[in-house]
């Protein structure tokens, strides 16, 4: 990540952050159609919540709330659909039992990898349609400028 300071630059455009939000939110549902991500049944949220289950797991709800940057309410909320169908269980924690573990049943596991490959393949594919071979550094310049925008601090040390 490049942390030298930038000489100063213009402000974007609201024009320019509203079309790069337009088209984030097409392609998020153009991933959610083509992987089969509308056909689980579950919602945007939980399949976050199940994802981070099956990639962190066993972890506490306090845990995947800081990961999916939602309140303990709303991932009490995803939990209880999640284990409502055989996807996650609860366990107490060996180590304090006031806590519970969540862990991923094999199917979420499955589930996820589904999805994520489903999403993988139809980037791949319309890279391989679309993009042209002297375009592919800048998709890959595109992919750490969106990394960079996604890890931004801006509450300037607050």
């Amino acid at each position: 990540m490049n942390t030298e300071p930038r000489p100063q630059q213009p402000a974007v455009s609201a024009a320019t952050a509203q079309r790069l939000q337009d088209a984030m939110k097409r392609l998020r549902a153009r991933l959610r159609a083509e992987s089969g991500q509308n056909a689980t049944g579950l919602t945007v949220t939980q399949l976050g919540v199940l994802a981070s289950v099956v990639r962190e797991g066993p972890v506490t709800a306090a845990r995947l709330a800081t990961l999916e940057h939602v309140s303990a309410q709303a991932i009490a909320q995803s939990l209880a659909v999640l284990k409502a169908a055989g996807l996650v269980h609860g366990e107490p924690d060996p180590l304090d039992g006031r806590k519970k573990l969540i862990s991923a049943d094999a199917s979420a596991t499955e589930l996820i990898d589904r999805v994520l490959a489903g999403r993988a393949s139809f980037l791949a594919r319309a890279i391989d349609q679309v993009v042209a071979a002297d375009e592919r550094e800048d998709v890959e310049k595109a992919i750490e400028l969106l990394e960079r925008l996604a890890e931004a601090d801006l509450s300037g040390g607050i």
